[in-house]
């Protein structure tokens, strides 16, 4: 298990972490249910997604005599974040659903 405070260095903008897990889940199952299989496909998608920009940005640092794109950077990072929300509420760790329902906060 990671060390709190062991990815700040990549995810330096994220809130503190709550602490306190819900005790009990307030929304309805069922939606929430549907809510966690749409979660699963974009997370299907978005770990596609990582990979294209994974391959171009290790051709892109090649190319440009190891400087990493600093969009496609900021991107993965902001994408990475993403995952975790959407694994956290897909865990129950939180009642907190990520973007396409709140707003995306990268």
């Amino acid at each position: 298990m990671a060390e709190r405070g062991e990815f700040d260095h990549v995810m330096p903008d994220l809130p503190e972490p709550q602490e306190r897990r819900p005790d009990k889940i307030g929304e309805n199952m069922g939606l929430r249910f549907v809510h966690s299989v749409i979660l699963a496909i974009m997370i299907n998608l978005a770990q596609s997604v990582l990979l294209l920009v994974t391959v171009v940005q290790y051709v892109l640092t090649l190319v440009n005599t190891n400087a990493p794109n600093a969009r496609l950077t900021e991107f993965g990072t902001d994408l990475g974040t993403w995952l975790a929300k959407a694994a956290r509420y897909q865990a129950m760790g939180t009642e907190e659903k990520p973007w396409p329902w709140e707003p995306w906060d990268a």
